[in-house]
């Protein structure tokens, strides 16, 4: 894997790591930034920039973003977690008139926040959604920074 690809998911698994950033990725947004990174980074090559060449760094910056982002969770959740419950007790504790089914959805928050279930489909949303996403951004990334995807007679 070269470097631009790893940069590119390097952007792609920490943003979409962190906590309340990630939610710029509802639309793929770090995704597609990752691809399009890969992408202007895979110019340093000699060779002309191509929109295959694009899609394909975009594609490993997808697939590298997607492992990264699992680690990054993972390293994050040790820090995250023990405030998430703290904070979730809190409530329930200066809660007096909780109904009781809200009570009860507070309690499985700190649980469910670092359940195996949710890192395995969160790798699979970022595995599939970077081989599509970061992929386009690869392309887009082609397109747009190329000085050969450019006309030159475009007035």
């Amino acid at each position: 894997m070269n470097s631009s690809a790893l940069l590119g998911g390097l952007f792609i698994g920490i943003l979409s790591a962190l906590p309340i950033v990630n939610v710029a990725n509802c639309c793929c947004l770090w995704i597609v930034g990752g691809g399009l990174i890969a992408s202007y980074l895979a110019q340093d090559d000699p060779r002309p920039m191509t929109v295959g060449r694009g899609a394909r760094a975009g594609l490993l910056a997808g697939i590298s973003g997607a492992f990264i982002w699992l680690f990054a969770t993972m390293a994050l959740n040790v820090v995250v977690a023990p405030l998430q419950e703290r904070m979730v007790d809190s409530m329930i504790r200066n809660a007096q008139d909780m109904p009781p089914d809200v009570r009860a959805w507070l309690e499985t928050i700190g649980n469910r926040a670092s359940s195996p279930l949710r890192y395995v489909l969160g790798f699979l949303f970022h595995f599939f959604g970077g081989v599509i996403f970061a992929t386009l951004g690869g392309v887009l990334g082609a397109v747009f920074f190329s000085p050969y995807g450019r006309s030159e007679t475009a007035s």
